[in-house]
Parts: C-alpha cells; structure tokens; sequence
C-alpha cells in the first residue's frame, strides 16, 4: 500500500468520524480484529479512577484512545487532536456507541438469523454486513451477545462498527428485542428456572435454601472483581468459575445474577466480549 494512499484512508475514516459525531453520534476508531484500544498503561486497571461503565463516555481525562468503548466521543476536537492521530493511522475502521446516541443494534450474524429477523421484527434501517445485516432501532438498552443463535444485542456499554448509513427509516426500539435479553438467554447464560437440582446429585433439594445464600455469594464475588488490583483478566474469569460452581448447577443464577458480575468487571475495564468469554470458558470447563 502506498503511503497517500494510507494517509487517504485516514483521513477518510476522520471524516467519517466526525460527521457521525456532529450528528451526535460518540465514535471511536477501531483496530485490526475490530477491537477498541485498551487502556493506556497510565490508566491500566483503572489506575486513573476511570469507570468504563459510566452512562457517558470519558471515564478520565486521558488524552488518548482510551478505556475502548468508553473512549466513544462526540467532541470533534477530541477525533481531530493529535493524540488522537496515532490510533487513526493505526485503525481499520469507525466504531460507535449505539447506546450513547440512544440506538440499539441488532447485529444477524448470518443468513437463518436475517430470515428470523424479518418475521419476528418490526422493520427498521439495515445495514449490509461482511455475513450478515445489523438492525438499528431507536433506544438504548442493555447490551448481551447470543440472545439467539447468531443474534446479538449492541447498545449501552458496547460499541458497533460503522459500515455505512444502511437503507429505511429507524424506528423505536421494539419490546420484543428488550425481551430477548430477558426470555432468551444465550447459550453462555444459565436459563433462570424453579429451584431443583442437577440429575445425579443426589441431595433431592437445591443448595440455596434461602434467597440471603446466594445473594452473599454473588455480593463476595462482585468485591473480589472490584478489589482486583492487577491480573484483572485472570480474577475474573476465577472469580466467574467459583460462582458457577458453586452456584451454576441448580438454575438458581438469573440474569439480574450475571449482569452485576458482568457490571463488576466491566467496570475494572473488561470488555462485554472478555466478561462473555470469561463466562463461557468457565461453564466449558466445569462441564455445563
């Protein structure tokens, strides 16, 4: 690749940013893989005092691509400095907050998730994707992946890539998908159902006989996340395997359960996607 031509695309991925910005829209660039940047080593486990999961975006004062997600800004000032410059040239693409514009996204993965959509879904402005469509509703609501095999959820504390305007007019987000985060959990999700208790245990009733037992638990494991002071990745996914072994077996864990585990770490800087694999690695190697 020449070199006008890479100055070219950045400055075409700036101008992009700043047009959504001046719509309202936060942005944020986003590296290879189509990741945000991570925190910078002066704000490393939130040594700033920063907290990704502020309702707005800018944790810190940090004049760099910052905090991934939270990093998302209107400020054209901020997409235009020359902290920001770097991670530009650095970027393959445009990334936003759809929940910081007040925006969901809908993101089919593939083509039976697409075929879903359009009987389950009030129609809405698509956007084409490398495999499939992302659906762009009017709302905010909370973010969760795999809330139906090749459906997944981008709102508030999550970022979207941006591949274009899309086609159609937005329309208000729809209860059917805030109910998707509720009635259909992903696979990496226990389902919440009546207390009973795993075939094969052999003690006929479950553990938590009172609701204090599992609330203790859930409150020990959201300050040990809190408390971590480094090796933050590696705590939370211990911490996300004691819960479910201990805890993951009887159906008892809710989503009201895992989001505030999710809160905790995401709070610390994880990602939705580390807390989502986190939570799957563990289930795997319990068995579950």
């Amino acid at each position: 690749m020449t070199q006008p031509t890479t100055i070219r695309r950045v400055r075409d991925r700036q101008r992009t940013a700043l047009s959504l910005a001046a719509s309202g829209v936060p942005v944020l660039p986003l590296r290879r893989g189509k990741v945000p940047f991570g925190n910078c080593p002066a704000c490393a486990d939130n040594a700033c005092g920063g907290r990704p999961n502020m309702k707005t975006p800018g944790p810190c004062r940090c004049p760099g691509v910052c905090h991934a997600w939270a990093a998302a800004t209107t400020d054209p000032a901020v997409v235009a400095s020359p902290a920001w410059a770097a991670a530009w040239r650095r970027a393959v693409s445009v990334g936003y907050h759809p929940g910081g514009a007040g925006l969901t996204v809908v993101d089919l993965d593939d083509a039976d998730a697409i075929a879903w959509a359009r009987t389950a879904l009030p129609a809405t402005r698509t956007v084409a994707t490398a495999r499939g469509e992302h659906w762009i509703y009017r709302g905010a609501m909370r973010s969760v992946n795999a809330v139906r095999p090749g459906v997944d959820i981008k709102s508030a504390m999550a970022y979207a890539r941006y591949l274009g305007p899309g086609t159609g007019t937005t329309t208000d987000l729809p209860d059917v998908v805030r109910a998707l985060a509720v009635k259909e959990p992903s696979a990496d999700r226990p389902v919440p159902h009546a207390l009973t208790v795993p075939a094969g245990s052999g003690s006929g009733e479950c553990p938590h006989r009172t609701p204090a037992y599992l609330e203790r638990g859930i409150a020990m494991a959201e300050q040990r996340i809190t408390e971590a002071s480094s090796a933050v990745h590696a705590t939370v996914y211990r911490t996300f395997l004691a819960v479910l072994s201990r805890h993951g077996r009887c159906g008892c864990l809710t989503d009201t359960h895992i989001t505030r585990l999710f809160t905790a770490a995401q709070a610390k800087g994880e990602t939705l996607r580390h807390c989502t694999d986190a939570w799957a690695n563990a289930r795997t190697r319990l068995g579950m």
